[in-house]
């Protein structure tokens, strides 16, 4: 990584929410198994469904990349670990830090003797080193550069979908799959408004099947 300062951290790793193995995947493809299918057809011309469809690929793209970085640093912290050292202060306290920045902002305020700041200096390079050749390797740095953009565009096409009103049932189930797979965290999440929204779309398809039936 270029930054030793701040590419390394347990928060940075943790950046996003936990999409806990393939939950997301399987909110998206099961919860909203209506929408989906009704929405991709072309059935239905509804300014909201056309904001969907541009939106739905970009963020299946940003899901995408998320899954595969977040199997790339499990993979650098398995072989490297994230860099660190722990280094014995002058009041005879010892503490661990992340990366040269957080040694040099501890040492500024609590510092260390001599040897021990050195060892400690010496220590952080070396593991930052390894974890940066580790980087190169497998190329973690580009594909976190590639996931932040298609998040990015994501969130701007969500943005833009936000202010298209809907026309039509689909237009409604549109929105309320967006709102799903950008919020929810499981499939059968319990917590408001999840279930009242999967509710939502439930009714959607029922009222669309009487309407088709009748």
């Amino acid at each position: 990584m270029a930054d030793s300062d701040n590419n390394t951290t347990l928060p940075f790793v943790t950046r996003r929410k936990v999409l806990a193995g393939t939950a997301i995947a399987m909110a998206a493809t099961q919860a909203t198994s209506f929408a989906r299918s009704d929405l991709e057809g072309d059935d239905a011309i509804d300014p909201a469904v056309a904001a969907w469809r541009r939106w739905q690929p970009a963020w299946e793209e940003a899901e995408r990349l998320c899954n595969q970085q977040q199997r790339l640093e499990r993979v650098l912290i398995d072989t490297v670990g994230f860099p660190c050292t722990t280094v014995k202060l002058s009041d005879g306290e010892s503490a661990t830090v992340h990366s040269l920045g957080a040694l040099q902002e501890l040492l500024s305020v609590r510092p260390a003797n001599t040897v021990a700041r050195a060892q400690a200096e010496a220590e952080i390079l070396a593991h930052q080193a390894r974890w940066d050749a580790a980087d190169r390797a497998i190329g973690y740095s580009a594909g976190l550069l590639a996931e932040r953009e298609a998040a990015e565009k994501a969130r701007e096409l969500l943005e833009a979908f936000s202010q298209v009103p809907a026309t039509s049932l689909a237009g409604v189930a549109a929105k309320l799959d967006a709102v799903l797979r950008e919020g929810e965290y499981s499939l059968h999440d319990s917590e408001p408004p999840w279930p009242q929204i999967r509710s939502a779309l439930d009714d959607i398809a029922r009222i669309r099947e009487q309407k088709v039936s009748s």
